[in-house]
């Protein structure tokens, strides 16, 4: 029987349809940031769907408790653990760092997910208190979760760290405006300069950009903190090979993906249209879906990738 929720916005989870075994990730811990809602919630549900077991970390206490409701009614008592963390304070990290070893023992993968959606004004109409915070959340989270888990990763030699990274500038009709997307690109930064610290060390750290995954239930949408925030034009964003949005569960699918792979694409950043190709989801409307050749950058290339998005000079 589904699992329903009155607090979540939530269909039933099955992964059935992809080439995802059910106990893939069987005795693997995964911690989750920003993990009671939307994609984050996805990867939560779809990695204790193949078998792992999951501490969602969030700041809104009511949702994290009924997402571990949820995924324990889904996949049995013990599988999820909710631990309200702020990622932006180092005492709230080593407590959720605490928690989740006294409960599953050790943590295997990593995703930071966590962003503040009310940070998503412009550069012009923002306060400087909001790009602070967008780089709190974002990059000194990613900074503050790798000091404090990927150590211990190294020292097992084996883990997986992946940024939940939308986009990394503003470009409509894309949901981030710029100073969303400017703490994105900050911790993007991170990951992909944490991929070669590590390197060699059976430690794999990549990119998952989740472009098109979206629930949203709008009676529950906080408003804007600027009024000039980009509008979001939800008739102008359909992602080919679906009926409008990707659901977050199909999302979820995505990152196991990536996460049972994560030795082919360290280093790199995969968009989730990528990730479907490549395990051969069933797009809902497979005639438009996007089938790109994947495409690695080398570690030169990816250092300057930022600086070269966009049309560039017009060519005379």
């Amino acid at each position: 029987m589904a699992v329903e929720s009155t607090i979540l916005n939530i269909e039933p989870m099955d992964l059935s349809n992809t080439c995802l075994e059910k106990q893939s990730l069987k005795g693997k811990v995964a911690l989750i940031t920003g993990g009671s809602s939307n994609i984050g919630l996805g990867y939560a549900r779809a990695i204790a769907w193949a078998g792992g077991n999951v501490v969602i970390s969030d700041i809104n206490e009511e949702a994290g408790i009924e997402a571990e409701r949820v995924i324990n009614a889904e996949n049995g008592d013990g599988t999820a653990l909710f631990v309200k963390c702020d990622v932006t304070k180092q005492d709230d990290v080593k407590s959720l760092s605490q928690k989740a070893f006294a409960k599953f023992e050790k943590v295997d993968i990593l995703i930071h997910n966590a962003m503040n959606m009310r940070l998503n004004g412009s550069l012009l109409g923002s306060d400087v208190d909001d790009l602070d915070q967008s780089y709190a959340i974002s990059a000194r989270g990613m900074m503050l979760l790798a000091k404090e888990f990927v150590p211990l990763m190294v020292e097992r030699k084996y883990g997986v760290v992946a940024y939940s990274a939308t986009q990394f500038h503003y470009c409509p009709p894309m949901i981030g405006g710029t100073i969303y997307t400017a703490g994105k690109s900050a911790a993007a930064s991170i990951t992909m300069s944490l991929a070669n610290e590590v390197k060699d060390t059976g430690v794999h750290v990549f990119c998952m950009t989740p472009a098109g995954v979206l629930r949203i239930d709008e009676s529950r949408v906080p408003p804007p903190r600027n009024p000039d925030a980009p509008k979001f034009d939800r008739a102008a964003f359909s992602m080919p090979g679906f009926n409008g949005f990707i659901p977050p569960e199909a999302g979820g699918a995505a990152m196991v993906y990536c996460i049972l792979n994560a030795g082919s694409i360290h280093g790199s950043g995969i968009i989730i249209n990528d990730a479907f190709d490549a395990m051969n989801y069933p797009f809902e409307k497979p005639e438009t879906a996007v089938r790109p050749k994947p495409n690695r950058l080398s570690d030169m290339e990816l250092t300057m990738v930022l600086c070269t998005m966009g049309p560039g000079f017009e060519r005379s």
